[in-house]
């Protein structure tokens, strides 16, 4: 890890432990270590120096509900807005519990997406109807739910570093 003034840039070592954290959180310093071929030193300071940096925010436990039988409705919803209430809109639906994340997003107009959670169908319409549709400057809802998730991570390496290290460089 680099630091130049305010920027932080990771290097090859550090996505590296960064995605074996994400896949096991609860892994020592030295089993991460071993898989990658350093010592466990190496691998606790570059924790340590990320998680001083603000680079790892949290640790958490992913849960599968429906193994303590809740089988929640998930559901993308696009809220098409007014361009000048977006901004208001999305901090709004960031503060319902429902509502897992929120983003702002612009294509052919400006858009917020949030990914809803709901017991049931009839929970999720009510959400809609009561806590989103009032907002003010909203002007058109559409809700997709999600049928199947094939996969849930934190973060991708796919745009970040190339993880070959055929003549990458490690620090």
């Amino acid at each position: 890890m680099k630091i130049k003034g305010r920027s932080v840039a990771l290097d090859a070592l550090d996505w590296e432990v960064l995605e074996l954290l994400q896949k096991n959180a609860k892994q020592t310093y030295t089993e991460i270590g071993q898989r990658l071929g350093v010592a466990h030193s190496t691998v606790y300071d570059r924790i340590k120096r990320m998680e001083e940096h603000g680079i790892i925010k949290k640790y958490g436990a992913i849960i599968d509900l429906e193994k303590v039988g809740i089988r929640p409705i998930t559901a993308i919803v696009t809220v098409h807005t007014d361009p000048k209430q977006s901004e208001k809109i999305a901090e709004k639906l960031a503060e319902f519990n429902e509502v897992l994340e929120a983003f702002t997003s612009f294509s052919e107009e400006l858009v917020v997406i949030a990914k809803v959670i709901a017991r049931d169908q009839s929970q999720l319409h009510s959400f809609i109807a009561e806590s989103i549709a009032p907002l003010l400057g909203v002007l058109r809802i559409r809700t997709s739910i999600i049928t199947k998730k094939y996969k849930e991570k934190a973060f991708g390496t796919g745009l970040t570093y190339n993880p070959s290290r055929k003549g990458g460089q490690r620090s």
